[in-house]
C-alpha cells in the first residue's frame, strides 16, 4: 500500500501511537510483520495536541522532506495571568505577577496579536524534540541541563481572535512549517505584560489538506485502510 492517510490525533495520543497503530493495520492487511511496513509523518503533535496528522505510507514515506515544510493552521487556546516552564498546560504552572493594574481589552490584544503577523524571529522552546549536540532537547531541559537554541525565522500569515474573556483566548493562526505556536503565546503575554502559556491546540489544517477530511485512528481498520489512503 502506498499514499497519504489523514488523520485527527486525539488527545494522549503521540504522533507516533498513531504511526504505530496505522502500521500494525496496514501490516495485517497486507499479511506482513509491522517492522517491515514504513509508515511516518510529515509533523509531528504533542500529545495533549489534537488535529491532523498526514501520514506517508509505504513509498510515499519518500516524499516526507518534500511535504514537510507545508503551512499549517491552528486553533489555539492561551491562558494569560500565569506561565509555564514548558511553555503549555503539560508544565509546572505558575501564577505570574502583572507589570499592570487591569487586565488587557480585547482591543489590546488584537493589537499585541497584530504584532506578531508578517516574518519573525522565533526562539524555539527549550521542551522540544530539537537535537542539540545529539540529543533531544526536551530531553536536556527534564535532566535539568541548560539548553540554548538559536532563534530562527518563522513567518505568521495571519491570526485572529475568536474569543475573549480574561483569563482565556481562543485564537486561529496560519504559520509557516516550524513555528512553535506555545512560544507564540508566550510572547504575546509577555508583549501584554500579563504571562501566558498555551492551554490547549488543535491542528486544522496542513497545506491543503484539513482536518475536516481526517478520521480517528481507530476508525482505520484492516477492512478499509487502503480505500482510505489518498494518491
Amino acid at each position: 500500500m502506498n499514499g497519504l492517510l489523514l488523520i485527527d490525533k486525539p488527545k494522549d495520543w503521540t504522533s507516533f501511537d498513531a504511526v504505530n497503530y496505522v502500521r500494525a493495520v496496514v501490516a495485517r492487511a497486507e499479511g506482513k510483520k509491522p517492522r517491515g511496513v514504513k509508515v511516518g509523518h510529515i509533523g509531528t503533535l504533542d500529545p495533549a495536541a489534537t488535529g491532523l496528522l498526514v501520514l506517508c505510507v509505504g513509498k510515499y514515506t519518500k516524499k516526507v522532506q518534500e511535504l514537510i515544510g507545508h503551512d499549517k493552521e491552528y486553533e489555539a487556546e492561551i491562558t494569560f495571568g500565569a506561565t509555564s516552564d514548558t511553555g503549555d498546560a503539560e508544565g509546572k504552572i505558575t501564577e505570574f505577577a502583572p507589570k499592570r493594574d487591569q487586565e488587557p481589552s480585547e482591543q489590546e490584544l488584537k493589537d499585541a496579536m497584530a504584532g506578531f503577523i508578517g516574518e519573525i524571529e522565533q526562539t524555539p522552546p527549550a521542551y522540544s524534540a530539537l537535537k542539540v549536540n545529539g540529543k533531544r532537547a526536551y530531553e536536556l531541559a527534564r535532566a535539568g541541563k541548560e539548553v540554548k537554541l538559536s532563534p530562527r525565522k518563522v513567518t505568521l500569515y495571519s491570526i485572529e481572535l475568536l474569543d475573549y474573556k480574561w483569563p482565556v483566548a481562543n485564537i486561529r493562526c496560519r504559520v509557516s512549517s516550524g513555528t512553535y505556536i506555545r512560544v507564540l503565546a508566550e510572547d504575546i503575554g509577555k508583549n501584554l505584560e500579563v504571562g501566558a502559556y498555551l492551554s490547549g491546540l488543535r491542528r486544522t489544517a496542513i497545506g491543503d489538506w484539513s482536518v475536516e477530511d481526517a478520521e480517528g485512528p481507530k476508525s482505520i481498520s484492516v477492512d478499509n485502510v487502503e480505500e482510505k489512503l489518498l494518491a
